[in-house]
């Protein structure tokens, strides 16, 4: 098999981890049509910022609420954050975190810190403190950038009592918290420094340095910080503004969180690649997306089902214009072929795209067509992304016969660059050949698309956000009220999925121990959408002669219930 990329060279920030996996990516050379690095116009994400403002200029590239940028306008607020950043002491490889929402000083903190060679750390905004910290804390963050509150929540509060030796500096981007530096107050530190010497730092940087850290969980209950670098993230969304068309000139309602690959790698990174308008979208809230949908002109819409099922059955719909409508892009979910049928016909929408994709291959794998049929869009997560190779495997290795089911293995430019700090974990997740081991089995039709069918993992996708049994497993356990815990992911009409939580009381708090107790200890302790949904108490769990919890014995029980 051929494989399709480039070498990446080990940063600093990397040197601890045995990349081993890299040697393959050399062989084979790259396929005719495919992008490659070589044919963009930029390598870095600070270059391709630029290289916007020089070919946009003066079109609008963002817009939030009443502050408006265009492409030099926002190259320029890059450049500026990237001197604050540099007057605080920022040095290649420092580790910056961002945990706030879509608003506009999200993009310029990203593009400023990334500018100045640093690596942007995301941090989920429903995570609690103690969340936080432990991201904080595991990728040496050295700077937080956050909002004095959000929704009731303090931010800057949250994490005021977690032990964060090596965080130096936390910014309000909004609002003036105590304990944070103002937004402006950051920004004005940095005119002591010379834009030639920002500049100089931004050209610096390369394309195999590590663009971002987003931190992903798995199966030991902890999350693990994923590494990309610059170059693979502009290449990959390079082919995937493409696949879906995006135009200059489109008009982008981000909706899908800045702290996940949808919001930023395929919201405002690709917005800037093609000339589109990014509307960041702070909550999502069905009657102010369709206001705005008219009112902002709106051409592009992603999002996952959820998203759609809720403006359909909306009461109100069709007091709003929603003409403007063009594209849509979904995925991380099941797709009613009758939902992308009323997408076409009552939403407006002329492209529809599904895909998938995992944080570990800088979330894009593969993509349907713009002009797949409906059942294909519905049924499939699509086909390759240029340049990239998938396998559906056995337990032996071997690729399995089409229309087979087997475990999802992908190689190409796409991969991670590892787990930060954790070779272990990233050597179970790539193999010495390359392929990266995804836990999702799917069936490949001989077209070459995927139908998603299982996750070996357990992970089940709640609203479009994924959720890890494991992790959430432990925060219950960890607590004391529980002798045993296991969490599956059941069917729910509106949300995809959610959780439901199987647990056995200890002697002391089995007295008072409820489903609604439980319930609302989670909301107390962990981000809204791990919170299991369901509850149910046990005597015991079911369990193999090894001890190991059966949870398809705990699926059968609640098929069961539901028949």
């Amino acid at each position: 098999m051929t494989v399709h990329g480039s070498r990446p060279v080990a940063s600093p920030l990397e040197a601890p981890l045995t990349l081993r996996y890299d040697a393959c990516r050399n062989k084979g050379g790259t396929p005719p049509g495919c992008p490659t690095l070589e044919n963009l116009l930029e390598e870095t994400i600070p270059r391709l910022v630029q290289g916007a403002a020089q070919r946009f200029g003066s079109l609008s590239a963002l817009e939030d609420g009443e502050t408006r940028l265009d492409f030099d306008g926002l190259a320029s607020a890059g450049l500026e954050a990237a001197r604050a950043f540099l007057a605080a002491g920022l040095a290649p490889g420092d580790r910056v975190g961002i945990w706030a929402p879509n608003i506009h000083e999200w993009v310029v903190a990203a593009i400023g810190l990334q500018s100045a060679g640093g690596v942007l750390v995301t941090l989920n905004t429903r995570m609690k403190g103690p969340e936080a910290a432990y991201i904080l804390s595991k990728s040496g963050a050295r700077w937080l950038c956050t909002l004095g509150e959000f929704l009731g929540v303090n931010y800057v509060q949250q994490i005021a009592r977690e032990e964060l030796p090596e965080l130096r500096t936390i910014i309000a981007l909004r609002g003036e918290p105590e304990g944070a530096v103002p937004w402006r107050e950051f920004l004005d530190a940095g005119q002591g420094v010379d834009e030639a010497e920002a500049q100089a730092r931004l050209e610096a940087v390369g394309p195999d340095d590590l663009s971002d850290l987003i931190f992903t969980s798995g199966t030991t209950g902890r999350p693990k910080g994923v590494m990309t670098a610059h170059g693979q993230n502009i290449r990959g969304f390079e082919a995937w503004s493409e696949v879906v068309g995006l135009r200059q000139g489109d008009r982008y309602l981000i909706i899908n969180p800045f702290f996940h690959s949808f919001g930023y790698k395929a919201g405002w990174l690709a917005c800037l690649m093609r000339g589109a308008t990014a509307l960041p979208q702070l909550t999502f809230e069905i009657p102010e997306v369709l206001a705005r949908v008219g009112r902002d002109r709106i051409s592009v819409l992603p999002g996952p089902p959820t998203i759609y099922q809720s403006i359909l059955a909306h009461p109100e719909r069709s007091a709003h214009d929603l003409s403007c409508l063009r594209l849509a892009v979904t995925g991380a979910a099941p797709t009613p072929v009758e939902l992308i049928r009323r997408m076409r016909d009552e939403l407006g929408f002329e492209t529809i795209i599904t895909g998938y994709g995992l944080t570990e291959s800088c979330g894009i794998v593969s993509m349907c067509r713009f002009d797949d049929d409906p059942e294909t869009i519905a049924t499939t997560s699509g086909r390759a992304i240029p340049g990239i190779e998938v396998q559906c495997i056995d337990e032996a290795g071997q690729e399995v016969p089409r229309g087979k089911p087997g475990e999802v293995i992908v190689r190409g430019y796409n991969i991670m660059r590892g787990y930060f700090g954790d070779e272990s974990e990233t050597q179970k997740a790539i193999d010495a050949e390359g392929w990266l081991h995804t836990g999702d089995v799917a069936e490949m039709d001989e077209r070459g698309y995927l139908k998603i069918t299982d996750r070996i993992k357990d992970m089940y996708i709640m609203g479009g956000l994924n959720c890890y049994p494991a992790e959430i497993e432990k925060m219950m356990y960890d607590s004391g009220l529980f002798a045993q815990v296991a969490v599956i992911g059941v069917p729910d009409e509106r949300m995809g999925e959610v959780g439901m939580a199987f647990v056995v009381a200890t002697p002391e708090s089995a007295p008072t121990l409820s489903p609604e107790s439980v319930i609302a200890w989670c909301r107390e302790n962990m981000a809204n959408y791990k919170v299991p949904r369901r509850v149910e108490i046990l005597d015991a769990l079911p369990a193999n002669a090894m001890g190991k919890v059966t949870k398809f014995e705990l699926r059968k029980r609640v098929a069961s219930a539901s028949a």
